[in-house]
């Protein structure tokens, strides 16, 4: 796909985002756009900090390094994909969040490799809200139980939460799971958690990131409306 084509996908995927905010009355401002970028090459992913995303995703750490070092970083980093324990110590140096910290053992280490380096690192606890056995993410009836032990780490901050539903041909269909996720952020809010800060919601891809804007998402994460179908 050619520049000039991911450029004017951004700009249709940012009116989309426009008219969902619209709709739900919210302010747009609020709502931020992710390239998932995994597997795409590195010239689409400039053409598309060019156009004006404002993260970057990237699902494994490998593949995000090598591409980092090589653009820089003139916008966010976020890492979206399962990570493994072992990894913890690139991610806190690569990333400027982290979307899928669903375990106590994966929050202490990222803690712990936060400390080393002398940095806090921004996380969002992925939640499990469709009780899908093959999805990652903490069920959601355990995730405010994870959250009150991963809290006091003097080296994470919890941002918000993050989740992805089942797919559905029709994006209505997904409304259930972001509406969960949305009634579980405003529960720990009120629980006043020290050291929670329930300000992002990372929620929506391609076909129903406007359903989840409508549901208060404030990070939509959205590869294929961009790049076009993987290889």
């Amino acid at each position: 796909m050619m520049e000039s084509t991911v450029r004017t996908n951004i700009e249709r995927i940012r009116n989309r985002i426009a008219e969902a905010a619209l709709r739900s009355g919210r302010n747009v401002s609020n709502i931020r756009l992710m390239a998932v970028t995994k597997t795409v090459d590195d010239d689409r992913i400039v053409a598309a900090i060019d156009a004006g995303v404002d993260i970057i995703g990237e699902s494994y750490v490998q593949e995000a390094k090598r591409k980092i070092e090589k653009m820089g970083r003139p916008i966010e980093w976020h890492m979206i994909g399962y990570l493994q324990g072992n990894k913890a110590k690139y991610a806190v140096r690569l990333f400027d969040m982290i979307h899928s910290v669903d375990r106590m053992d994966l929050a202490v280490e990222l803690d712990r490799r936060a400390g080393m380096t002398g940095c806090r690192m921004n996380i969002l606890i992925e939640v499990n809200t469709s009780g899908e056995k093959t999805k990652s993410g903490v069920h959601h009836q355990e995730a405010m139980q994870l959250i009150k032990e991963i809290a006091p780490l003097e080296h994470l901050t919890i941002r918000g939460l993050m989740t992805m539903p089942p797919w559905f041909d029709d994006p209505e269909d997904a409304r259930p799971y972001f509406a969960t996720l949305r009634a579980l952020r405003d529960r720990v809010m009120e629980e006043q958690i020290p050291g929670v800060e329930m300000v992002e919601l990372s929620m929506g891809m391609s076909g129903d990131f406007e359903v989840a804007i409508e549901e208060g998402a404030t990070i939509v994460r959205v590869g294929r409306s961009i790049f076009g179908e993987r290889e």
